[in-house]
């Protein structure tokens, strides 16, 4: 019997049981065993080329939207998941997006602070009072890496990492991010689909830094854009590769 192809899995960085996967725009990150995602993706992966047999522990630090690309970390073994998710929850990872965003922000860097909540029982957020009982303190830095009449390319930093926080925070100011219908985009992004959940967003999580779970060893990946962002006007190859994330402790 014929055993089925490896599904495809795009490894940035593997050194014992932490990896670091290249997450296409359009698939979950985690989903029900009947669901692709990324997750079973990998794990039908691992299992082919590490011919493994029965169950494979994969954990799960840290998730990105479905309509996102970009980097992610896995881990292969609980302990080195509970670190890696210590660094999250205690703001030692460096995250860096890219976003290409209708509109113009008036300067070309600065800071963005809102209240956010995820609103109950439907799969957005929104920004609130911060008297709201549901609100959480949401912080990203932005500056404008380019400028077209399609609108403006933005580097995000993440402070914190709220549900949906970079999504709210540039659609409430104006600047909707190119094909993201949830949040008042009108400008369409990558391939086209009836299907909503199967859709792209110009948002790709460009860089990540942390310290690895087992060694003493700095991780630090970055995330080749895909194909989809060569039809944003004025893109070039080239220029990806000269715009290089200044390393600097997380």
């Amino acid at each position: 019997m014929n055993e089925s192809p490896s599904p495809r899995v795009d490894i940035l960085y593997e050194q014992g049981p932490c990896f670091c996967i290249a997450k296409p725009a359009g698939l979950l990150t985690q989903a029900p065993p009947h669901i692709d995602s990324l997750e079973s993706r990998f794990k039908a992966f691992i299992r082919q080329r590490d011919l493994k047999t029965g169950k494979v522990y994969l954990g799960v630090p840290h998730r990105l939207d479905r309509p996102v690309s970009g980097v992610l970390t896995f881990a292969r073994n609980v302990r080195a998941a509970r670190r890696i998710s210590q660094q999250f929850e205690t703001r030692l990872v460096r995250k860096v997006y890219w976003a290409f965003v209708a509109g113009q922000p008036s300067e070309d860097r600065g800071v963005w602070e809102d209240p956010i909540r995820k609103i109950p029982d439907v799969a957005m957020a929104e920004i609130v009072p911060p008297s709201d009982p549901g609100a959480r303190w949401a912080k990203l830095k932005y500056e404008v890496l380019r400028r077209t009449e399609q609108g403006a390319w933005l580097e995000i930093e993440l402070d914190t990492g709220r549900y949906h926080q970079i999504r709210v925070q540039c659609a409430s100011r104006g600047f909707p991010i190119l094909g993201d219908v949830s949040y008042g985009g009108e400008i369409p992004f990558g391939p086209q689909s009836d299907d909503e959940r199967a859709r792209h967003i110009a948002l790709h999580a460009r860089y990540l830094r942390l310290k690895h779970p087992m060694v003493d060893e700095i991780v630090a990946v970055t995330a080749p854009l895909p194909e989809t962002w060569n039809a944003i006007a004025g893109w070039h190859a080239e220029w990806e590769a000269q715009r290089v994330i200044e390393d600097v402790a997380p």
